[in-house]
């Protein structure tokens, strides 16, 4: 880092003069029986009054360990799509020196969340810096990917970032005050066009902008506030300003007033989906490909006992899920109808919760389209649970991750070959559109090397990851924050180390 250079150029100039005078020198709970599969959740997201959420703990593991048997540096038989070639890389070796590490952790209050905070280190430039000594070295093997136009174009997503907490922040019951207030209301801080190049500078290359659309309308026929749209369209114009990719969701809309996938629901969530899919679908026609549709955020039977998994036994489950292929099909009909760039737009759909266990069942069906292959699969993946995502004072809950243990990397092997088997291998590609890892007892060692790892095994299969970030930095909750918006200051430069040196290579 420069700051470290600096630093070490300062002390050996100290010690210099004083040679001169003196002459002398840091376990998850089983999915239930007969299930498709546990979720990856948003939980880390706040949801509703952001007060509660952030003390809310989801008590469902919805990061089970799902049922693929792949293992790390396993050879994947090649099954690349008819008429496509596969293209295989060697395996490499990035990395250095491991060494400690410590975070923070103070009382929780979302109010505390939003407020400025001390950084750990100054801010580096990513331009020419070394790498943290806390990034192990890794070496894993490439596997087999398809050489299609699909996988090469999520191949220059690179790695991403989520404007978590933001946009996406919501009340129940409709407008505050003033709607535009609820930007900050999660965050305390607005996004800003510097705040974007920080992300670009960094070294990411696509920026997920997840935002609540169903307390933004103005009428009953799901008009959009216009100075709302407006608002998230400036963003999305920052981040495609710098050549950045830009993923664009309905996010907390799996709401009663939003789309919810049971039988009951279905045909008013439809005329949601359409609604506000056809008004986005017009506002950014002429945006080229750079601009990313994701239909839902997580889909699921939200305040049931199924929300966070799924029964395959269980009739109602069977429902939400043809509800939601559904719902997906409406999404891709929709905005292929909108015309102009639409008309081959990449667009990302998820399973029930966006689960990679339910992506890889058999009961999720992509979308038929008029576009050829230009469906990506949407996965949230919070792995492995017990350290990732579950809260520090939950029984199980772990803060070590030990990159050579099976028992650290077993999760994040298990759903990442799943998915590449299911998608990757038949040209399908896939998107980690949330993951990381929250602070927990100051185990920043931890996270780097379980950072390192995440990334490099999703690398080896093709399949690029988004960061969740809803700057929370203090207190027992959630705490994924890596840039804090309030000063401006990445907080862990040594993840953002590990993220950069694993992560693929456009």
């Amino acid at each position: 880092m420069i700051f470290k250079k600096s630093f070490l150029c300062f002390l050996a100039l100290c010690l210099s003069a004083a040679l001169c005078a003196c002459g002398q020198n840091s376990g998850d709970a089983p999915a239930a029986s007969g299930a498709f599969g546990s979720a990856a959740t948003d939980a880390a997201d706040q949801e509703n009054d952001p007060a509660d959420a952030a003390n809310d703990q989801n008590a469902n593991d919805p990061n089970a360990d799902g049922t693929g048997t792949g293992s790390q540096g396993s050879n994947a038989t090649e099954a690349g799509s008819a008429g496509t070639g596969t293209t295989d890389t060697g395996s490499q070796e990035i990395g250095s020196t491991d060494a400690g590490g410590q975070g923070t952790d103070d009382p929780d209050t979302e109010a505390q969340e939003s407020q400025p905070s001390q950084p750990q280190k100054e801010d580096p430039s990513m331009e020419n810096a070394e790498a943290s000594p806390l990034v192990p070295s890794l070496e894993l093997e490439q596997q087999t990917v398809p050489d299609n136009e699909a996988l090469a174009f999520v191949r220059n997503l690179k790695i991403g970032w989520n404007l978590g907490n933001t946009f996406d922040a919501t009340r129940d019951g409709g407008y505050s005050e003033n709607e535009m207030s609820l930007e900050t209301a999660w965050v305390g801080a607005k996004t800003t066009k510097e705040m974007i190049q920080m992300v670009k500078d960094a070294g990411f290359e696509t920026l997920r902008i997840p935002v609540s659309w169903h307390n933004h309308f103005t009428d009953d026929n799901f008009t959009i506030s216009e100075q709302w749209l407006d608002r998230v369209q400036e963003v999305v114009d920052w981040a495609l300003d710098l050549d950045m990719y830009v993923i664009l969701n309905t996010h907390h809309d799996v709401e009663p007033e939003g789309y919810y996938p049971t039988p009951d629901r279905l045909e008013a969530s439809k005329t949601y989906i359409s609604r506000v899919w056809s008004q986005l679908s017009e506002r950014f026609a002429d945006y080229d490909e750079h601009l990313i549709f994701e239909s839902m955020n997580e889909p699921r039977m939200k305040g049931t006992n199924y929300e966070w998994w799924l029964d395959k036994n269980n009739q109602s489950c069977k429902d939400s899920v043809d509800c939601i292929n559904q719902l997906n099909q409406v999404f891709v009909d929709t905005v292929r109808a909108g015309g102009s760039s639409n008309a081959g737009r990449y667009l990302m759909v998820p399973a029930y919760c966006a689960a990679p266990e339910n992506a890889a069942d058999d009961a999720f069906v992509l979308p038929s389209d008029t576009a050829e292959n230009k469906l990506i699969v949407s996965v949230h993946a919070y792995k492995p649970y017990a350290f990732a995502l579950q809260g520090p004072n939950e029984s199980g809950s772990t803060d070590a991750f030990d990159p050579n243990s099976a028992s650290s990397t077993r999760e994040i092997n298990n759903f990442l070959d799943m998915v590449y088997k299911k998608f990757v291998q038949n040209g399908v590609p896939v998107v980690i559109g949330e993951f990381g890892a929250r602070e927990k007892n100051g185990n920043l060692k931890a996270r780097v090397d379980m950072s390192a790892y995440y990334i490099a095994y999703a690398s080896a299969r093709g399949i690029p990851c988004v960061w969740w970030d809803n700057n929370a930095f203090v207190g027992s909750g959630e705490n994924f924050g890596l840039l804090d918006r309030n000063v401006m200051v990445w907080r862990y430069p040594d993840i953002l180390d590990a993220l950069m040196a694993y992560c693929m290579k456009p």
